[in-house]
């Protein structure tokens, strides 16, 4: 996977000042404060023990410096690197009481956040033989979702809306509160502002048919199986003017991702990727 420009601190910290906030309590490390002297200083490695992708290391990296800015944090395998089991990944030096404090909240990010690059190159590599690109939801956990989004895209995915403001994406509940399929896409496509992109989601072949004439930038075709995408697929290069993107969402896994993709869809967008996700094995060691 290509390298991946870091995120800015401002997005970022929030994040990691509240995950010490948990972790320190209202004492601290009081294990470490015990048992190791102040002037003592450590070598740690962190070390993967299992093959995938690394994500997350600009998260550990800032764990380190806010607990303590002396501690020196090397990366050896930065975001989006591939890894096998045993391979190092980065190490850190300083005072040892610092490095104790923030061992485990660095592992958390690294665990989450590898593991759901790993799981996204699965799915990309299901898929490499088409069009088909993987895509992340909104489907994330309250307060990670700038790390679990870029987490996919260190796996080979995209990451989809970012928040509300993104993009209108009209879903079922607004089709049905508004008035209907028609109804509702007249009122976005006249009165949207020129910039913002529109998707639709259909159920059904005969809401595509619907929505085809007021020319969406995406049609996301929910819970349809390879065969009726394939309809879908036919049904837009025959009557689309302007061709949308077609995304496909609902009941795509591991086993059913090629199928999917290869029903000439352009986006399958992936909820497990972000909610489902294993934690990667990642540890840290003097050794």
């Amino acid at each position: 996977m290509k390298p991946l420009p870091p995120l800015p601190p401002t997005v970022i910290e929030p994040i990691i000042r509240l995950a010490l906030i948990e972790d320190f309590g209202t004492a601290g490390d009081v294990t470490a404060n015990l048992l190791i002297p102040e002037t003592d200083h450590g070598h740690l490695f962190f070390r993967s023990r299992a093959n995938g992708f690394i994500s997350g290391m600009q998260a550990a990296q800032m764990t380190f410096a806010m607990v303590d800015p002396t501690v020196d944090f090397e990366v050896i395998k930065g975001n989006g690197s591939a890894v096998k089991t045993g391979d190092i990944i980065a190490e850190v030096k300083g005072p040892t009481r610092s490095l104790l404090m923030a061992e485990r909240t660095a592992l958390n990010f690294l665990g989450r956040m590898s593991g759901i690059a790993t799981l996204t190159s699965e799915y990309v590599a299901l898929v490499k033989h088409t069009k088909a690109r993987i895509a992340a939801t909104r489907k994330t956990t309250p307060g990670l979702r700038a790390l679990e989004k870029r987490a996919v895209l260190a796996g080979g995915g995209a990451t989809h809306r970012q928040s509300l403001s993104d993009a209108i994406m009209i879903k079922d509940n607004h089709i049905a509160m508004g008035g209907g399929i028609e109804a509702v896409l007249s009122n976005v496509m006249k009165n949207a502002d020129h910039m913002v992109r529109v998707s639709v989601e259909v159920d059904t072949l005969e809401q595509l048919e619907k929505a085809l004439p007021f020319n969406p930038h995406v049609i996301l075709l929910d819970n349809m199986g390879p065969d009726k995408l394939r309809n879908a697929v036919k049904i837009v290069d025959r009557f689309a003017v302007i061709r949308p993107v077609l995304e496909a969402s609902g009941g795509v896994n591991l086993e059913t991702v090629k199928a999917i993709a290869e029903s000439g869809i352009d986006i399958i967008s992936i909820g497990g990727l972000t909610h489902s996700a294993t934690n990667f094995d990642i540890g840290l060691d003097a050794e």
